[in-house]
């Protein structure tokens, strides 16, 4: 699938201050998502870990598919997860606002289901890793099938800071989770290609030199223009 061409916006100053409003809200919803992960962690010492983690192929393990992403298993693990929660979230959120909402109920289940199936028996998982990979691999799939600069721009900087994740879905370390991981990957891919038309493309803005083409000079080119004109005749009247 390939959208169309995303059309100019008509009024450049009014779609920058709708896409920090836009960035405003991504960026804040994934700041209550990073404390919320922050209080449970800070509780985690008033409960039992273990009993609401995933289990794998246990039937009392299936409550960790719900409950499993809000808990860390150290600060270190905390901390790696709130920021990808907080810079993929934002970023899935802002130029994907409706799909990144209708998908994150399926990366959750996703990450959950993957570990209580793929999992060892008696092993216990759990953390916003595998939701992670989820929120990371829907913008790269969104980029694939959409094929608009805002998709491309998304991916590439997911991928700056998260490629890694195109690998850490195969086992690697004996204390990873890559089965939640992969879980995450696949609801991702899958939340992509289903959600691929939820958000319309953005509009694109207007450079100078389009608005030069088409005949209608922008603000700064008229002030300019106004600016030149007044000089000239200011000239005129010394040398008259």
């Amino acid at each position: 699938m390939h959208l169309p061409e995303p059309a100019l916006a008509a009024d450049p100053v009014v779609q920058r201050r709708r896409d920090r409003a836009r960035l405003l809200r991504a960026f804040n919803a994934s700041l209550c998502a990073v404390l919320l992960l922050a209080a449970v962690y800070s509780a985690q010492g008033m409960f039992d870990v273990a009993a609401w983690a995933v289990t794998p192929r246990a039937f009392a393990g299936l409550r960790g598919v719900l409950f499993a992403p809000l808990l860390h298993g150290s600060a270190a693990h905390l901390a790696a997860n709130a920021a990808a929660v907080l810079l993929l979230g934002t970023l899935a959120g802002c130029v994907y606002p409706r799909a990144t909402l209708r998908a994150l109920p399926l990366l959750w289940l996703g990450a959950g289901l993957g570990a209580w199936m793929l999992g060892a028996p008696g092993t216990h998982h759990l953390g916003a890793s595998g939701v992670n990979h989820g929120l990371a691999f829907l913008v790269f799939t969104l980029a694939v099938l959409r094929r608009d600069r805002a998709a491309i721009a998304a991916a590439m900087l997911a991928f700056a800071f998260f490629g890694g994740m195109l690998l850490s879905v195969l086992p690697q370390a004996p204390d990873v989770s890559w089965e939640s991981h992969l879980g995450g990957a696949l609801a991702g891919v899958l939340a992509g290609w289903w959600l691929r038309a939820t958000d319309p493309a953005l509009p694109r803005h207007r450079y100078s030199w389009e608005l030069e083409e088409n005949g209608a000079p922008d603000d700064a080119t008229h002030e300019v223009a106004h600016h030149d004109a007044e000089r000239g005749l200011n000239e005129k009247r010394i040398s008259a």
